[in-house]
């Protein structure tokens, strides 16, 4: 079927035509013990995208790396290009400009990624149009899964969330922050999302003098928080009003522990996240996470279905599926030499934001528990932060999501329109005993 025909095809029959095609290359899809996730293996997004007219990355040169990547200071433009933006798969009406540009990653090697910068039609005087950094919580291992891509065809999974910022005249910075490689809860993510704001700094959009908030959500907030800890030594020169954020682990031990083991209800859902985590952490410690060395081959299979999904098809197949349960004998997360040494390295705190956080999380998330966000909450206030943070008592993680994004989206209209941030406060329900 050509490319250009694609409009005409009802999505049913476009993913009933994938499903024929068999599941992701590989060892064959294992079986599962009756008490475990009874789902098939299901096609793979990048299947269904490789039906439309607009290329994968990996199929894009422009998201090529030039042969002098290493020439290129962090956040230097390598190459741009303005795409149409679409909502649900409608053309939206605003100015998108793509920029791929470099960074580096968390060995400090040159890496090149992309940003989208969207700009409203509504104009804006009196000073810098002020600019939204929204990280999306990508939580996938495909490239065809980045906002930059996701933004051209209109299934961008939190797209929507954007609009009540651009009404009011913001511009947005969409970053691949996991890079062309989708790594995971590391903290080249916020290096990434640094060097995106200096490539769009370095545009002809007239944002170099931008005041820029930051928002994020679950893994979204990973990426926020992480570059709003760097900022001060990494990026000193991006102006960093504020950073909005909830729903992500902050302690990724504790959150490890948590994931792999079998959970009861609904926090069983909660075991995708390790999966997950293993496929991305393997891509940039490969001696640390080994598959074929930690785990039976039913889990070698399953790492390896998950090396090319978006995260839709990594929780169907992950939730209710706990990863200590295929380990091999003798083998596990907290005997691998090095594994909770580098787990304790990149959770937050590290460094303290030297910029106003705005910060919530639901006191009852099956997907990411209040034990692995709450001791680091205290270690930010007792250290002075700028912070403001509550516990929201509702339970699931979307619900969270969506109760905590008004008063985010509130708070960064607020700052970027040059008000105070407002007073510190740490509103949390403590942790039972």
């Amino acid at each position: 079927m050509s490319r250009a025909r694609w409009a005409a095809v009802p999505l049913a029959a476009i993913c009933l035509a994938v499903s024929g095609t068999g599941g992701a290359s590989g060892d064959p899809y294992p079986s599962f013990p009756p008490d475990q996730n009874q789902l098939p293996q299901l096609p793979t997004e990048p299947q269904l995208y490789d039906m439309l007219p607009i290329p994968v990355p990996a199929e894009d040169p422009w998201y090529n790396d030039p042969a002098d990547l290493n020439s290129f200071a962090p956040g230097q433009i390598i190459r741009s290009r303005t795409v149409q933006t679409r909502l649900l798969g409608l053309p939206f009406p605003v100015h998108t400009e793509q920029f791929l540009y470099r960074s580096n990653d968390v060995h400090d090697n040159p890496i090149a990624t992309a940003t989208s910068v969207i700009v409203p039609g509504i104009p804006w005087s009196g000073s810098p149009r002020p600019v939204v950094s929204f990280q999306e919580a990508i939580d996938s291992t495909d490239s065809a899964c980045n906002p930059s891509y996701t933004l051209q065809t209109g299934t961008m999974k939190e797209a929507a969330l954007a609009v009540y910022w651009l009404a009011q005249g913001f511009a947005i910075n969409v970053p691949d922050f996991d890079g062309k490689f989708n790594t995971f809860n590391t903290y080249d993510e916020g290096k990434m999302v640094l060097d995106s704001l200096r490539a769009m700094k370095n545009s002809s959009l007239g944002l170099t003098d931008s005041g820029i908030a930051l928002y994020g959500y679950s893994g979204g907030g990973s990426g926020s928080i992480r570059a709003a800890e760097l900022r001060e030594t990494y990026a000193p020169d991006i102006r960093l009003l504020g950073t909005a954020v909830g729903g992500f682990p902050a302690d990724l031990r504790t959150q490890a522990r948590y994931a792999i083991a079998r959970q009861p209800g609904l926090e069983g859902t909660s075991n995708f996240t390790m999966w997950l985590g293993f496929a991305a952490l393997s891509r940039e410690f490969p001696d640390l996470f080994d598959a074929k060395e930690m785990l039976t081959p039913e889990g070698q299979a399953l790492v390896a279905d998950m090396q090319s999904r978006c995260v839709y098809t990594i929780a169907a197949a992950g939730v209710y599926r706990p990863i200590s349960e295929y380990f091999l004998p003798g083998r596990s997360l907290e005997t691998e030499p090095g594994v909770m040494e580098l787990l304790a390295e990149q959770s937050i705190g590290h460094h303290i934001p030297d910029s106003p956080i705005f910060w919530w999380h639901g006191i009852w998330d099956e997907l990411i528990p209040a034990s692995a966000v709450l001791p680091t909450v205290n270690d930010y206030w007792n250290r002075g932060a700028d912070m403001r943070f509550y516990t929201m008592p509702l339970p699931e993680h979307l619900v969270n999501a969506v109760a905590g994004w008004p008063p985010a989206v509130a708070w960064t209209s607020a700052v970027l329109r040059g008000l105070p941030p407002g007073p510190r406060f740490k509103a949390d329900i403590p942790l039972p005993n």
